[in-house]
């Protein structure tokens, strides 16, 4: 399903429906990571894969367009030959590889056992995937919110995020008509239902990702589609003075200095930079306050990058 799903976004001229479709790739990822009780992967390919980007792409289409533009045909001979044999090399460098769930196979003999026996003691959450992410890779972690904050300074710079005056109504262009959602009553009812629970379910995900599936990532993410699916049915006006866009700016970078600053003060206690255990007397006490520090940090950092997104993409649209 997955490779006639790309098949048929490559062949489409219709760019919503090829849209629609590669959200509907991204759910069947999802489901495929849950057949590999990949839970925390699942969760967050469901939720940016086919949740956010499917919203960010729809709303590039609304200033680029709904139609591809017709390419004049040029010779394909060469890419074909070059993307052909660089899949054979790719093939063939995966026969080094050992066989899927191989008992024997370096991951699960050197850090997975380290990770499943030791990570109780020496960390302490029961999710495991949460003191992998969290702890044993604070700084690739860390490295990945920086990435994140990266993205909304390019959005910032290309489309203007977060600089102009909120609560000021555009015009829409003479050859759109503009019908808003809010005037449909079983959209507007639904998401009055839906809004509230959503937020309510990203602080629990927030919270609750030392003991089960979720985490700051995957938080901030739901955070932000509550504020979004505000914002389709009830206008961008009326959620940008919710949370008006040139405060909302300051978000992203404030949830990466938090998470950097749990660093510091570790260092400052006698330990290594994001060294949790160096925080509290007790170690683990350390462990379990640092991780929800940096947690909310990454949190208020990806909530904060996506609605400044939507924002821009809306603005520009209009």
């Amino acid at each position: 399903m997955l490779v006639a799903t790309v098949f048929a976004i490559v062949k489409l001229d219709h760019l919503m429906t090829a849209v629609m479709l590669m959200g509907f790739f991204s759910l069947l990822s999802s489901c495929i990571f849950m057949i590999l009780d990949a839970v925390d992967v699942a969760f967050t390919e469901a939720a940016v894969g086919a949740g956010a980007s499917t919203i960010f792409i729809l709303a590039a289409l609304a200033i680029v367009g709904r139609k591809s533009k017709k390419k004049r045909r040029e010779k394909t001979i060469l890419p074909l030959i070059i993307v052909t044999c660089t899949g054979a090399l790719l093939l063939y460098a995966t026969l080094d590889m050992p066989y899927f769930g191989t008992p024997d196979a370096p991951v699960h003999t050197h850090v997975a056992p380290r990770y499943l026996l030791e990570s109780g003691e020496e960390v302490g959450p029961p999710n495991i995937v949460t003191s992998v992410l969290a702890s044993y890779r604070g700084y690739d972690t860390f490295g990945e919110a920086g990435v994140v904050f990266t993205a909304f300074i390019g959005v910032l710079l290309l489309l203007g995020a977060g600089t102009r005056k909120s609560g000021l109504e555009r015009e829409a262009p003479p050859n759109v008509k503009v019908e808003s959602m809010r005037q449909k009553i079983v959209l507007r009812e639904v998401a009055d239902l839906l809004i509230a629970p959503v937020l309510v379910f990203a602080l629990y995900v927030q919270w609750h990702g030392d003991f089960g599936p979720g985490g700051g990532f995957q938080a901030g993410v739901i955070f932000a589609s509550a504020i979004i699916l505000y914002a389709l049915i009830y206008g961008i006006v009326p959620a940008q003075k919710i949370l008006p866009p040139r405060k909302l700016a300051y978000f992203p970078g404030i949830g990466l200095l938090l998470y950097a600053l749990v660093g510091v003060i570790a260092m400052f206690k006698g330990g290594n930079f994001l060294a949790y255990g160096a925080l509290m007397a007790d170690p683990h006490d350390g462990q379990h306050y640092g991780i929800l520090a940096i947690e909310l940090g990454i949190g208020i950092t990806v909530a904060a990058v996506m609605i400044n997104i939507f924002f821009s993409l809306s603005e520009r649209s209009l």
